[in-house]
């Protein structure tokens, strides 16, 4: 058998070799394989040992060491900040004898090997030697965020001349250069500064200098300060301040703020800059402060601030637009007041707030594309409205330079202010609509983040007392009042009350929870009181893990999105080929003023393409559907699951836990041994199943106490997996399990055991030393739901499979009341696995759903794994759909949730690529000859607007989706 476990206190690679030889000694080990970088020990062992072992072979070689159970998570936070600060002062020390090679520690002390003392590292320019004559020097490196900063910083600095190699430590944020001869710091500077300004380098021992202000500041409520593009144009970059996007231009989109506890903060209104976590009075005049208002976020800010530039650009746009339509009408009466050429100066005042204030972000974009060859759509927007302005400003200046088909009667030049503004205007309401349809594509998350409760009240010497849901530590008794809302995992300890999970189950019906029972942070208890055990706080609930791997799967991408980004890499350079075109053949070819048409539909051409429908349609569909799946108990791991969901064709489902209830309870304990009665067969066997975590084993254990039998010690445990467990009591080999573990079984202790798995029982023998003595009979009711989410599967199409490590007749009697007509029994982990692969080799598309660790390999081999939620942590881990409820109806949610959003995405990219191909042929005047109709401009600008909104709005439409 393989077990995983989790170590800490690894450092280097010759702690791995440390902690891998020491695992290795202990006896009944036959391999130990250690992974540095995931701090991962797989063990491999003949029988179970018990971790205590593990931990003794760890603390004989020094006790710098630990080993974990998988789910163990550092509790401590602040302790690891702390240890790090610790690091920071102390050092690097290394053994002068060099013991453990290039091992080195964080404090003083002594050589394990030789007892030698540590020496400190005194390396304080941070310059070494090596043995080739070069040097490396160590850098700290501020602005880097994520994994893209980091290369874009080792590119950098790699390129600088005399640099033989830069490797970048985003976790540090250290940077090793190696060079020849020493490189002036000033030369780095230089470097990171021509990518961005977003980076900076300093020497060893720098510390970000933040000034008081900062340090008063309230904390992020709305959000958490980090940034990213809503397409996603450079993967999973982020940004630690707002502004837009360097490849397509568009907004960046703050982050939700996933933190579970965010406090009422509290000011004074006399000083505002005294800010405290608790009311109270005010240190400098004594007032009482007063609850802070919560700060708006990013999203809001930018939607508050775009507003504001758009009536700014209507008040002025307006005024320019009637002044150029009043051409049409006869005898224009506002050339009584004055000639048209004052008037078109008139128009050039007007504009000048809306061109160099409201709408400059627009040509700064257009700038930084051109710049950078990111070529998006603020490029086309940027030569567009540029060109018409541009263009008029010419003409008023110098307007016998045009040719007379360009100039008026009067003699002045025909101007198109009123284009530029009116266009970039529309321009800005689109962005303005855009910023608000992006605030609820994210409300999932919102939704969630608002579940979570602030406060809990705990019982604290008998007394209860209400503190912060992040001062609570595990172990602690809270009491939870009716109404209230459940503050962290845990299980109940007196009491019993109903609970609405719907929030996290999607299920609208209360469940019962009595003494002992589970209860989830952010669920709401009803009618009754009860007191609760904390086991599980902060990040490790599940509503946190819910809103994480939410707002990480709405962050991934989809690989039908790939399709949309191979499109728009050619999409600006096309249009703006289109557009020279569309003005040459106009110019040639057109009527008079042959130059005037092909000036408008030039630049009609480039006002109405709209790359950014195209790169909004995947990503949006996706952040709306993960969240509408999170709402229902649907948890999707990343985009890509949830495209390969809807082409699965094959579904692989676990009898236990997944079918059945997987509360299995004993029916029947059976001897067919003269030497020992009944009572004697079940108290070898609940003995035995102590040491067990199988559902079958607490099921017998727990039927074993309420008859009274009296436990027996068992040692010499071990866990045969799909067959079994066996052991040593009272110096009897005892063997427990299925008709492969045991062997020898009579025909007619077979027959007896048969009667029962004909009726869908599970059937486990007894042996004692090597004789078979009797055997358990144990029932698993199968769920409500499972033949209706079995026919609802079948006839969508899904070809429903049963692979269980049952028996034969146990797995036909459960195929049977299913409906289903593919099962295969006595499937052991490796047989399940094989099975996925064979499946695939035959070109299915094969899901795979279980709860056990023994389902683990399949899942993670499936093309899409699902979990049940009700399952081991392994289980899920290993696949990339959950199912909170643990619910096969869930799997049927999942299906028509995928098949929603990839419809929904389809639907977009048809709309954007649609628009593109009608729209970009009839701005270049296509319809002319035939209806002697052209698109103005103006209206171009208005359909360019409303295609990446109506790309928003369709995504949004998943929000009212059924998916049951």
């Amino acid at each position: 058998m393989k077990h995983t476990y989790h170590i800490e206190g690894m450092t280097c690679n010759g702690c791995r070799s440390h902690v891998e030889s020491a695992l290795s000694d202990v006896s009944g080990v036959s391999k130990a394989s250690v992974d540095l970088e995931k701090s991962k020990a797989i063990i491999e062992m003949d029988k179970h040992i018990p971790l205590d072992h593990f931990e003794k072979a760890l603390q004989d070689i020094g006790g710098r060491y630990t080993i974990h159970l998988p789910v163990h998570q550092p509790q401590d936070s602040k302790q690891d900040e702390v240890t790090q600060e610790l690091k920071n002062k102390n050092g690097t020390f290394y053994c002068p004898m060099h013991c453990e090679g290039d091992k080195t520690y964080d404090q003083a002390g002594d050589c394990p090997v030789c007892g030698m003392h540590l020496v400190k590292d005194q390396n304080l320019n941070s310059t070494q030697e090596s043995q080739s004559g070069s040097m490396k020097h160590n850098y700290h490196i501020e602005g880097m965020t994520c994994n893209g900063c980091r290369s874009h910083v080792e590119s950098a600095l790699s390129e600088v001349s005399g640099v033989s190699k830069a490797s970048v430590d985003l976790e540090k944020s250290e940077a090793i250069i190696e060079m020849d001869s020493h490189i002036p710091l000033e030369n780095f500077e230089k470097a990171l500064k021509e990518i961005g300004d977003r980076y900076t380098i300093h020497l060893p021992g720098y510390v970000a200098p933040t000034s008081e202000k900062q340090e008063l500041s309230a904390k992020p409520v709305n959000g958490n300060g980090t940034f990213y593009c809503p397409m996603h144009c450079e993967g999973d970059k982020t940004y630690d301040k707002p502004g837009d996007c360097p490849v397509c231009g568009m907004d960046l989109v703050e982050e939700q703020n996933l933190s579970l506890s965010q406090e009422t903060q509290y000011t004074c209104p006399m000083h505002p800059e005294i800010i405290k976590d608790e009311p109270g009075s005010c240190p400098i005049c004594g007032m009482d402060l007063v609850p802070m208002e919560a700060d708006l976020s990013a999203e809001e800010k930018t939607y508050n601030k775009l507003a504001k530039k758009f009536w700014l650009a209507v008040a002025f746009t307006l005024p320019v637009f009637l002044i150029s339509m009043s051409e049409m009408i006869p005898n224009n009466p506002l050339y009584n007041l004055m000639d048209q050429k004052y008037w078109n100066w008139v128009q050039f005042a007007l504009s000048i707030p809306v061109v160099f204030y409201a709408t400059w972000m627009f040509f700064e974009r257009a700038y930084r594309s051109v710049l950078t060859w990111n070529l998006n759509m603020f490029t086309l927007i940027g030569i567009g409205a540029g060109v018409a302005w541009t263009f008029s400003l010419f003409g008023l200046l110098f307007p016998g330079f045009f040719p007379a088909q360009f100039r008026s009667d009067s003699g002045s030049v025909h101007v198109y202010f009123e284009a530029a503004t009116v266009i970039l205007t529309l321009v800005l309401l689109g962005q303005l609509l855009e910023a608000r349809a992006h605030s609820k594509t994210n409300g999932a998350i919102k939704a969630l983040l608002k579940l979570a409760p602030n406060k809990a009240i705990k019982l604290v010497n008998g007394e209860e007392v209400e503190v912060k849901i992040d001062q609570i530590v595990k172990g602690d008794i809270l009491r939870v009042k009716p109404g209230d809302k459940v503050p962290v995992d845990g299980v109940i300890t007196e009491g019993h009350s109903t609970i609405d999970e719907s929030m996290i189950s999607g299920e609208p019906i209360p469940v019962d929870k009595e003494t002992g029972a589970k209860v989830s942070s952010g669920t709401i208890n009803g009618n009754q009181s009860f007191l609760m055990k904390a086991e599980k706080i902060g990040s490790e609930t599940l509503l946190s893990q819910i809103i994480g791997m939410v707002n990480d799967a709405s962050r991934s991408r989809a690989p039908i999105q790939n399709l949309a980004d191979k499109v728009s890499s050619y999409f600006v350079p096309t249009v703006v080929i289109i557009s020279i075109l569309t003005f040459i053949i106009w110019a040639i070819w057109g009527p008079d003023p042959a130059y005037v048409f092909a000036l408008v539909n030039a630049i009609a051409v480039l006002i109405i393409a709209c790359p950014c429908a195209l790169g909004l349609a995947t990503p949006m569909s996706v952040m709306v559907g993960v969240g509408k799946g999170a709402q229902n108990g649907v948890l999707i791991k990343n985009a890509e699951a949830l495209e390969k969901m809807d082409t699965v064709n094959i579904l692989i489902v676990d009898k236990t836990g997944t079918l059945t209830e997987g509360r299995p309870t004993v029916e029947q304990v059976v001897s067919v041994s003269n030497q020992y009665s009944d009572q004697e067969v079940l108290q070898y066997i609940a003995s035995l199943n102590q040491m067990s975590e199988h559902p079958l084993a607490e099921a017998t254990v727990k039927y074993g106490k309420e008859k009274g039998v009296k436990m027996l010690k068992a040692s010499q445990f071990n866990n045969v997996s799909g067959k079994g467990v066996e052991g040593i009591i009272n110096d009897h080999d005892i063997k427990l399990g299925n008709a492969k573990l045991i062997g020898n079984i009579t025909a007619d202790f077979h027959s007896k055991a048969q009667a029962y798995q004909s009726q869908g029982k599970t059937v486990s023998y007894l042996s004692i030393d090597g004789v078979a003595v009797g055997f358990v009979v144990i029932g698993d009711k199968i769920k409500q739901s499972s033949a209706n989410a079995v026919k609802k599967l079948q006839e969508s199409g899904i070809k429903v499979i049963m692979l269980t490590g049952d028996n034969e007749d146990t797995a036909k009697a459960v195929a049977g009341e299913l409906g289903l007509a593919d099962f295969k029994a006595s499937m052991l982990p490796e047989n399940k696995l094989e099975e996925v692969k064979k499946l695939q080799s035959e070109g299915k598309i094969v899901a795979m759903a279980g709860d056990g660790i023994n389902d683990a390999p399949a899942l993670a081999q499936a093309d899409v794994g699902i979990a049940m939620g009700t399952g081991t942590d392994v289980a899920i881990e290993s696949a990339s759909i959950t199912l909170v409820k643990g619910d096969l109806q869930g799997i049927v949610k999942a299906k028509n949730l995928s098949h929603a959003v990839m419809r929904n995405i389809k639907q977009n990219l048809f709309f954007a690529l649609g628009y593109n191909t009608i729209g970009i042929p009839i701005a270049a005047g296509i319809l002319f000859p035939f209806f002697g109709i052209l698109l103005s401009p103006m209206i171009a600008a208005l359909a360019m607007s409303f295609s990446s909104v109506s790309v928003i709005g369709n995504a949004l439409r998943l929000r009212n989706q059924s998916i049951d």
